[in-house]
């Protein structure tokens, strides 16, 4: 049986404090690119209690995204917004989700966002990367930025670090490793980085701004 909102309110109340869970409640947290970091993100969020999450992707789940992505081998073929919805929806059942089931650019970026307290960038390609983080800091600068940068391969975890590059703006990652470098994307690995992502969105909202 489901429990109520109530019942899953209190208990995450229960758990970090009313203050903070209500600042949870109440965050709405954008996840840009719903891959190995993306997914990973918004389930931490939603387990967190996030209020609202806006979830922005136009790719479909393959088969080759199940080592390291949140999705089941029954959802092949189907949109990661549509299919991440329905898994969070299991996880958080009360959490308000938002779908834009398109490729974000430099004309739609700023409308997608618009709502959006926190952004978190979890895009694969380094040009929609630095595309985001462009617009963020140029057009919407009242918002924070958590972005991500090296997470490939085996390397030593603990090199997965966050670091506050401006007042509202973070880096999480190790700066180096890339997939073409040898190994890929390794499922621990990229779930370390998207952690560090999840962990400042919820930081940020304790007010504890420092990494």
């Amino acid at each position: 049986m489901i429990p109520t909102k109530e019942e899953m309110q209190k208990a995450l109340r229960d758990r970090n404090g009313k203050d903070l869970q209500d600042k949870f409640f109440s965050a709405t947290v954008a996840v840009c690119g719903l891959g190995g970091l993306g997914s990973n993100i918004a389930i931490a969020l939603a387990r967190a209690g996030i209020g609202k999450l806006i979830l922005i992707d136009f790719d479909q789940v393959d088969i080759t995204n199940l080592h390291r992505q949140q999705y089941k081998a029954s959802q092949i073929g189907r949109y990661k917004t549509d299919a991440l919805s329905e898994n969070l929806s299991e996880i958080a059942p009360y959490v308000k989700i938002q779908t834009h089931t398109e490729r974000m650019t430099e004309n739609n970026a700023v409308a997608l966002l618009r709502d959006a307290d926190i952004i978190c960038e979890a895009f694969d390609h380094p040009e929609a990367k630095a595309m985001l983080t462009d617009i963020v800091l140029d057009q919407m600068r009242e918002k924070y930025l958590i972005a991500a940068s090296g997470m490939a391969g085996l390397g030593n975890a603990n090199n997965i670090k966050t670091r506050r590059i401006t007042k509202q703006f973070y880096l999480c990652g190790d700066e180096i490793s890339d997939v073409n470098d040898g190994i890929g994307l390794v499922s621990s690995r990229v779930m370390l980085c998207a952690a560090h992502q999840a962990h400042m969105v919820l930081r940020i909202l304790a007010d504890n701004f420092d990494t």
